[in-house]
């Protein structure tokens, strides 16, 4: 049910009023050189502390800074992983806790909020790419919530002592309409907001104990789109505090605007991972608004006072919010009679006898027995609520997936990787080389690694995002190799020749524009049968699609490109990987949050409709759908798609020949005699099911590692690619369907 106020406040919420009024806000204080996303705060009376999170590879954790003095002095920076999420709790075992989710491993971990040291092994494991995170008090029963966002999708979780832990227990999982990015939750309303990026929509809906689904709604339309979100607990209601990029607008319950204040004190200032600090100290006498920050001089966390927001809206200063206080007659909405494993209806204070709405993995009317999802996938053994212990060579989403260990991986190189591509020499398939990206721009560029993984080459280029090789181009009157990448950095396509040792070099009219006002982001390549064209195909994550022909101008002796359409691919969402498949003339394009599609690849082919081969809550794909590639087969109605899930870390396989089957899905494990760590927030995929030599007998498989843990302990700060046999993942029927003898140049 929901609160008289949340009603009101919903009733009146499309009505989006503007700005009333506006002043600037300057920066109090802030740290640098931290890849920033989201602030908590732990209250305290003398030294109030500041959590931000850090997204590094190597620093990944979080840190802990002093808000009582002007530079945000750091206290503690613990490492367990890239982290994107923080939140505090209170007073769970006598105890504050900082709650974060490592992006690596999925586990929830607990911290002591005065000491920062961690408390007890890592819980709750729950895989997925999660983006918000929020906490909520119910003011009925003093019993606390997580609400945990990611693609599509919301968690809610009750944490809680237990005689000798403390756990953190799946109350339920609901779809919501975006992939959330920041969130909040009012006390008084008894409301979750959250929104998504690239989005001006709040969305709402009633925080509850219930396992009911709730009914999500939008509650406003902002100017701009939302960045950050946070509550303030006024003294008779709260108001909700939007950021947008470098503004902050403040929203009362019926979501009309109050006014903006504008972050100054940098330049190209945008905030995300809004929290508030409400109480007195002697720099802050009515408190802090705390943000993560990217500008000009960088990426870090920072706090503006809340006294020139409170003072210029004429808003009744709280200092005496206290986020420990607990209900004074609290009514248990978890009993005994339910076997703490559910909610107990109301009939439970009137006739004694409960009624029973059992979290989820927990059954029976006293929700006294537990049961697992999919029943661990006939692979495993259900131990648990959801807990499956799977049975070997099996993990993943309950038991759902084979598990494959990588043979090698390639050295650490550049920064952010992204995608790989797979070059077959022509003189010996055992010197066949690995060709990655690296976007980012520290090391930006592409690398060549041979079958080993040892890096035989680094070439500058302008941040290419995905890579791809084009066989026996026609240069004038020899053929060469090329290696073709959509470059971020200033927005081209980027292409190189790739000599007969498999070592790239530039190339006149190896860079080449698309159009105006058009970020690139996903690029793939198509060669015509009919024709015998070839052609580059690049994404933005607007979804559109450009195709343009290549050719080799004999006059100039370049390359060239000529634009020959245009065309959105999917349903719009945001796009990157793609793969052609040229013996039935189309292409393949992935839909990070939604789906696999299958468009005709040929310039005058219709592509106002795309066949949808797999979307995401079909049962076997998830979010984000990211690299596509190839394995061809023996005839153009063999061979199979393969896809990477980012989400979790995992990768389906599809039939070639129509209707595109769904086979397996795969995903990875540490190698811990080999030195080779598992795949986490993988990205790009490439594969060929050529025999590559004895390493490879069956084909290789190539995937994109996020985090690089180093085989000791800790993690690199350079990216590497991870190498899997065919022949591991494929059983033997599967691989009869393949070539081992393919040629991409025949």
């Amino acid at each position: 049910m929901r609160g008289p106020k949340l009603s009101a406040l919903l009733a009146v919420g499309h009505a989006f009023l503007g700005i009333v009024a506006s002043f600037d806000l300057p920066i109090a204080a802030r740290v640098d050189g931290i890849e920033s996303d989201y602030t908590a705060i732990v209250y305290d009376k003398t030294n109030p502390v500041l959590i931000g999170n850090d997204g590094g590879a190597a620093s990944g954790g979080f840190h802990t800074f002093a808000i009582t003095d002007r530079h945000l002095t750091e206290i503690k920076h613990n490492t367990p992983g890239r982290t994107k999420l923080v939140a505090a709790v209170y007073g769970i075992q006598g105890k504050d806790l900082i709650v974060t989710i490592a992006q690596p491993d999925s586990f929830f971990r607990l911290y002591d909020a005065r000491t920062a040291e961690q408390i007890g092994k890592p819980l709750a494991r729950t895989l997925g790419d999660w983006s918000a995170l929020c906490v909520w008090r119910s003011q009925s029963s003093g019993e606390q919530y997580l609400y945990l966002f990611g693609k599509k999708q919301a968690v809610q979780f009750l944490i809680r002592a237990t005689h000798r832990s403390i756990e953190i227990i799946e109350v339920q999982t609901f779809k919501t309409p975006v992939e959330a990015s920041s969130c909040a939750v009012s006390p008084s309303s008894r409301a979750v907001f959250f929104s998504g990026d690239d989005d001006s929509n709040i969305y709402t809906f009633a925080a509850a104990e219930s396992t009911k689904v709730p009914d999500i709604s939008i509650l406003g339309v902002a100017e701009d789109d939302v960045t950050g979100l946070t509550i303030y607990v006024g003294n008779k209601s709260d108001y909700l505090f939007v950021a947008q990029s470098d503004v902050i607008t403040l929203y009362d319950e019926s979501f009309n605007s109050l006014g903006s204040a504008t972050l100054t004190g940098d330049d190209e200032i945008e905030i995300a991972g809004l929290n508030i600090y409400q109480a007195k100290t002697r720099l802050y006498p009515a408190g802090a608004v705390t943000y993560a920050i990217e500008s000009d001089s960088g990426v870090g966390f920072g706090l503006s006072s809340l006294e020139g927001i409170l003072d210029n809206f004429e808003l009744g200063i709280n200092t005496a919010y206290n986020p420990r206080k607990r209900p004074c007659k609290s009514k248990p909405s978890v009993c005994s009679d339910c076997s703490f494993n559910g909610f107990c209806g109301h009939s439970v204070y009137s006739s004694g006898h409960a009624i029973c709405s059992c979290f989820a993995g927990f059954t029976g009317p006293t929700c006294e027995s537990y049961d697992c999802r999919d029943n661990c996938a006939g692979h495993g053994v259900c131990i648990g609520a959801n807990a499956c212990k799977c049975d070997e060579g099996w993990g993943g989403l309950y038991c759902g997936f084979k598990v494959v260990k990588p043979v090698a991986e390639t050295e650490a190189n550049g920064g952010d990787g992204d995608d790989p591509a797979i070059w077959i020499s022509p003189l010996n398939k055992t010197n066949s080389k690995i060709i990655t990206t690296t976007k980012s721009e520290a090391g930006a560029g592409l690398g060549v690694f041979d079958l080993t993984g040892k890096r035989v080459q680094t070439i500058t280029a302008e941040e290419p995002n995905n890579v791809d090789v084009i066989y026996n181009f026609p240069a004038g009157d020899k053929l060469i190799d090329l290696a073709y990448a959509a470059c971020r950095g200033d927005n081209t396509l980027c292409l190189f020749e790739i000599h007969q040792n498999g070592t790239l070099a530039s190339i006149p009219g190896g860079i080449q524009p698309t159009k105006e006002d058009f970020d690139v982001y996903g690029s793939c390549v198509y060669r015509s049968r009919s024709t015998g064209k070839q052609y580059l195909f690049v994404n933005a994550k607007t979804a559109e699609y450009l195709q343009f022909e290549l050719t080799w101008n004999n006059t100039s002796r370049a390359l060239e490109t000529t634009f020959v359409r245009n065309f959105t691919g999917g349903s719009g969402g945001q796009v990157e990987g793609c793969v052609s498949d040229e013996a039935n003339g189309w292409v393949i394009i992935g839909e990070e949050p939604r789906a696999l599609w299958r468009y005709d690849a040929e310039p005058g082919s219709d592509v106002s409709k795309g066949r949808l081969i797999a979307e995401v809550g079909d049962g076997h794909t998830y979010a984000d759908v990211e690299g596509v590639t190839l394995v061809e087969g023996a005839t153009a109605s063999e061979g199979f798609i393969l896809v990477s899930q980012q989400g979790v870390s995992a990768y389906n396989v599809y039939r070639r020949a129509e209707p595109h089957e769904y086979v397996e899905t795969f995903t990875t494990a540490d190698n811990t005699k080999g030195g080779v760590d598992a795949v986490s927030n993988t990205d790009g995929i490439a594969a060929v099911g050529t025999s590559l030599g004895p390493a490879f007998p069956h084909g290789l498989i190539v995937v994109h590692d996020d985090a690089n843990q180093l085989p000791g302990s800790g993690t690199s700060d350079e990216a590497s690619f991870k190498l899997i046999s065919l022949g591991d993942i494929f059983s033997d029927d599967l691989l009869a369907e393949l070539n081992p003898d393919w040629d991409p140049r025949s």
